[in-house]
């Protein structure tokens, strides 16, 4: 009961921080106050704390991994998006604004976990045969490492596509106005493709705020890149791991259930990602594109074949 009351608190507290931390990096977009995104950080740094304090009470009264449900498994999604955080948070301490996706990652996840699912969904529950395993737990916990970092470096790719459309309007209303002006003053109704391109080239190096963004637009490309390649080692790492515990609960490798469908799918997505990238060399929008897409694929195969309740891999909405 201790344990329980406890995870409860811890599980209040955690939410509550990281909703502040998330409306702190958001704030961090907007005005720029010093010592705002390292308080944030700060933040988010007792958070983790308090959810992996929340996962070990898990762990003592349960007698195992806290992996068992899609509850324990929201936890622990919520719990990788913190870690990857505080990471960014040490290895590029100039590029904080990178809370404002890991930070509402962790949040909606556990808000998700907390406030979402019914109180039933919530309970731990005895693990079924199949799930005792070692194999289970080096599986699990390496899927839900890729889920974060795979969900984290698609969000940096869409919101790469969202400010490059904003940069993209912003130059051709800019060039248009430089071409109507020049027509006007120079009786000039015509200009050839290269005039038009060079007025383009100009209207851009000298739009500071452009520039900016355009920075943006390269960390935030790099960024995802990076991600999306940790996450698909992790990925890869944890299907393998996933078919030998398969056929060792199962009798088969491989027996094309929803989840591996949905597996394949998504690991074949972000294998096409990479190889534009390393192998034809695209960068910016293109490989963006396919990340986005990663992004639900997902999602699609994380809750919505659990939601539905589809094969073996399923966590039904009422039972564990």
């Amino acid at each position: 009961m201790i344990f329980i009351t406890l995870e409860h608190i811890l599980a209040h507290i955690s939410f509550s921080l990281i909703l502040v931390v998330t409306l702190i990096y958001w704030g961090t977009l907007v005005y720029r106050i010093e010592g705002l995104s390292s308080s944030g950080g700060k933040g988010m740094i007792v958070t983790f704390l308090c959810t992996t304090g929340l996962l070990i009470t898990r762990w003592l009264y349960s007698g195992h991994l806290p992996l068992s449900n899609l509850y324990e498994s929201f936890m622990f999604l919520s719990w990788s998006s913190s870690v990857l955080h505080i990471v960014l948070e040490v290895r590029s301490r100039d590029d904080r604004w990178l809370g404002a996706i890991t930070a509402p990652s962790a949040m909606l996840t556990h808000g998700f976990a907390t406030l979402g699912l019914p109180e039933e969904m919530q309970r731990s529950g005895m693990l079924v045969p199949a799930l005792q395993s070692h194999w289970s737990m080096m599986h699990v916990s390496m899927i839900l490492f890729s889920y974060a970092t795979l969900l984290c470096g698609s969000l940096a790719s869409i919101a790469l596509l969202v400010i490059m459309s904003g940069v993209n309007r912003q130059v051709l209303l800019g060039a248009m106005d430089n071409l109507f002006s020049r027509s006007i003053l120079t009786n000039e109704n015509f200009y050839s493709h290269e005039k038009q391109k060079s007025d383009l080239q100009y209207t851009f190096s000298f739009s500071s705020t452009n520039y900016r963004k355009c920075q943006l637009i390269k960390q935030l490309d790099n960024w995802s890149y990076r991600a999306i390649g940790l996450g698909f080692s992790l990925s890869t790492i944890g299907t393998l791991s996933g078919a030998i515990w398969a056929n060792e609960a199962w009798g088969s490798y491989w027996s094309w259930d929803p989840k591996e469908t949905w597996a394949l799918i998504t690991w074949t997505i972000f294998a096409i990602y990479l190889h534009t990238r390393m192998n034809k060399g695209w960068q910016g929008e293109e490989p963006a594109i396919v990340a986005s897409l990663g992004f639900s694929i997902v999602w699609i195969r994380y809750l919505g074949v659990n939601l539905l309740g589809i094969g073996l891999h399923s966590y039904g909405w009422l039972e564990p």
